[in-house]
């Protein structure tokens, strides 16, 4: 007897980083209003500041070929490879009040930030089994 194989449907994978709406709106907006056409926002954590990690946003001009691509809101978010674990599960928020304005990270992965607000410390997310 011949077993065939059927390939079994990948059920869709979470994404990485998702935009509340007030973040969506004001990325569209910077991009609309940026020098040149770019493929979307990165978004990484680099090393740096009292807590010892930080979030970085900046404009990418290429996807990188191990970039996790993420589409929310009609806003392209690349986020680097290094940053996933660090990053699964992250609510981009864009905060207003009457002294600043503000992009917040709500990340699950957090444990710590620093007093400013500037830096944070964060574990990478476990594997799920």
């Amino acid at each position: 007897m011949e077993t065939i194989a059927t390939p079994r449907a990948r059920r869709p994978r979470p994404k990485v980083v998702t935009l509340s709406d007030s973040a969506a709106v004001r990325v569209k907006e910077i991009m609309a209003k940026a020098e040149k056409p770019y493929a979307g926002l990165r978004v990484g954590v680099k090393n740096g500041g009292c807590a010892g990690q930080e979030y970085v946003l900046e404009y990418a001009e290429t996807a990188g070929p191990l970039d996790e691509v993420v589409e929310d809101k009609d806003v392209t978010i690349l986020i680097d490879p290094k940053a996933v674990l660090f990053l699964i599960g992250t609510t981009i928020d864009y905060e207003v009040s009457r002294l600043s304005s503000k992009f917040v990270f709500r990340n699950p992965n957090e444990t710590d930030a620093c007093g400013c607000g500037e830096s944070v410390t964060i574990i990478p997310a476990a594997a799920e089994e």
